[in-house]
């Protein structure tokens, strides 16, 4: 198994949570939790790895992965944003907030910047109706956010104020 630019520590950690399973079917969904935890995304590398710790094919995997818009195959920023298009905050302006965000930094949604400090992505729905429209901050809620409020945003992350884990 040869893992590129990725620690082996890392998979001796997924290892060892693979292990301590008690059963590996159905196990899926809270390894693929698991190693992303771990590893903060999902590359073929270690999608490959789970498909054969588990003995599950590599394309099932795959398609897991791609089909769950909570996991990701691309390495996140250290500052991961993520502004709701669902129809209340979409409706309510979340398209500015969107691209108020990638202006100020730089970054489009969906991808990370250069430096690794900032990613941006456009969620379906986060289930916070009533604060439309929402941006979260690496696990912080922020809400009723207008495009005007996306300075202070920054601001607040940058601070220390934003980060939760």
């Amino acid at each position: 198994m040869a893992q590129t630019n990725i620690d082996t520590a890392l998979f001796a950690k997924l290892d060892e949570y693979i292990d301590g399973l008690h059963s590996k079917q159905g196990a899926l969904i809270p390894v693929l939790h698991e190693a992303q935890r771990i590893f903060e995304y999902l590359p073929i590398e270690v999608q490959n790895h789970i498909a054969q710790k588990l003995d599950i094919p590599a394309s099932k995997i795959y398609g897991v992965v791609t089909f769950y818009s909570f996991f990701t195959m691309t390495k996140k920023g250290k500052y991961k944003i993520s502004v709701c298009m669902g129809t209340p905050c979409f409706v309510r302006g979340a398209d500015k907030v969107l691209a108020k965000f990638e202006k100020d930094l730089g970054v489009k949604a969906g991808t990370t910047s250069e430096d690794g400090m900032y990613s941006i992505d456009a969620l379906r729905c986060v289930g916070a109706c009533g604060l439309a429209p929402v941006v979260i901050v690496n696990g912080k809620v922020y809400g009723r956010i207008e495009d005007k409020d996306v300075e202070g945003v920054i601001e607040d992350f940058i601070a220390g104020e934003g980060e939760s884990a």
